[in-house]
């Protein structure tokens, strides 16, 4: 599992399209939108009457939590108090944490009058999808997580089937209200992937109609293809945006557009680009394994990159995603020639065949020899699995073929033995 943080209002209108299914009475006002710095907001509350007509509600959204405890919150706000806290924060630099970054969406929606706040989420362990829910919601819930209720529900498990009435705190006159509310929900965070799913908090109107107050979300982003029909097909799909403060480059932007494509997993973060060592794991266990030997070793200022092919992604998604490693490392060869080194690594797959994965990547190579050539890279490879005998005999006819030095080491090799020998080339 990948999981991914979506905005806020990506969160909210999928659980207002969904949501509906499983628990009818559920109302949504739709009344959310997203001003950025090109936003004209007069022209905006031209096409939507209702931000002059209603009190608002207004913060960041852009993957970061406390904005209450921050000051980033703006409620029960007229228009033109809206348009002075977008002059305000719009465009400026934030420090979130030890994060700095620019504050480029705002989301604004009705203001909702509440004197109760409740809160709700649901994770996932090995065995268990989990409920958590408390009578006290808001920006003091993680001061208060004693008084948090968690129900674990076995995965496969019929929620209407289960008692969570029993589970749960005494509810009184608001049973009939919460339970059909949390079951539905329950629902839409295991039909739609979600990964994990807060609600902190919501309010409950008088006439008991339920209202999400502050959403923050995280989808199984390997599970996009089977959801184009809710996730893609929303008045905009949802986004799988950077951290705050992190800026996507454009190969990894790529890699990501290419691993909403497949039920595999593609993944990749560029680390330094100028640096010396590159990677291409199978697997994201291997990955992080070969990432820790490499600092363990003293080596984390020359690592490039991060990432990982797994899941048995396509020879032709293997061969873009090796490709573009290929022109990110040949990208600027060494002012005074040393060498670059491209560690192809994994571990024994079980699924996964390394030949097919192989075919793509002995593609890419055999295109890009005279860039590999040019920049002085030493490829190493250590790979088992499904056609792993094929797979490494392509790669060493490759290296012979094409001039450029592959290194090549089968299953009883150990995993990580080959990073101290291409270690040695540094």
């Amino acid at each position: 599992m990948a999981q991914k943080s979506i905005y806020e209002y990506d969160a909210k209108k999928l659980l207002a399209s969904q949501l509906i299914k499983y628990f009818p009475t559920y109302e949504y006002h739709s009344k959310l939108l997203v001003i950025t710095p090109d936003t004209n907001l007069d022209d905006l509350a031209n096409r939507n009457p209702w931000l002059k007509n209603e009190k608002l509600a207004a913060k960041p959204d852009q993957l970061f939590g406390k904005r209450g405890k921050a000051g980033l919150l703006l409620l029960n706000a007229n228009f033109e108090g809206l348009k002075a806290f977008v002059k305000e924060k719009i465009g400026k630099e934030l420090e979130v944490g030890n994060t700095k970054g620019i504050l480029e969406r705002i989301l604004v929606e009705p203001f909702v009058p509440h004197s109760k706040e409740y809160y709700i989420s649901f994770t996932s362990d090995r065995n268990n999808d989990i409920i958590h829910f408390s009578f006290q919601g808001g920006i003091y819930v993680e001061e208060n997580w004693d008084k948090v209720t968690h129900v674990s529900i076995p995965i496969g498990t019929d929620i209407n089937s289960f008692n969570v009435t029993n589970k749960l705190p005494n509810l009184g006159d608001l049973t009939d209200v919460l339970i059909p509310f949390i079951k539905g929900l329950f629902q839409v965070y295991v039909d739609q992937d979600f990964a994990f799913l807060e609600i902190n908090p919501f309010a409950i109107t008088d006439d008991k109609k339920i209202v999400p107050l502050d959403l923050k979300a995280k989808l199984d982003d390997t599970a996009s293809f089977l959801h184009q029909d809710t996730w893609g097909n929303l008045a905009s799909p949802v986004q799988f945006p950077p951290a705050f403060g992190q800026k996507m480059s454009k190969e990894e932007e790529f890699i990501q557009s290419i691993d909403e494509q497949t039920g595999a997993s593609l993944k990749l973060r560029i680390l330094n680009r100028d640096a010396r060592i590159w990677t291409m794991v199978a697997g994201g266990g291997a990955s992080v394994i070969y990432t820790d030997t490499i600092v363990d070793l003293g080596y984390g200022n020359q690592l490039a990159n991060y990432g990982e092919y797994s899941g048995d992604p396509s020879r032709e998604h293997t061969e873009m995603y090796a490709k573009t490693i290929i022109d990110l490392i040949t990208e600027k060869p060494d002012p005074q020639g040393k060498p670059k080194i491209l560690i192809i690594g994994g571990g024994i797959a079980n699924f996964t065949d390394v030949k097919a994965t192989f075919t793509g990547i002995v593609s890419a190579i055999r295109k890009s020899a005279e860039q590999l050539k040019k920049a002085n890279v030493k490829i190493y490879v250590r790979r088992g699995g499904p056609n792993e005998k094929e797979g490494l005999e392509l790669m060493k006819q490759v290296g012979k073929e094409v001039g450029v030095p592959i290194k090549v080491f089968d299953r009883y090799t150990h995993m990580t033995r080959i990073v101290p020998l291409a270690l040695e080339e540094i």
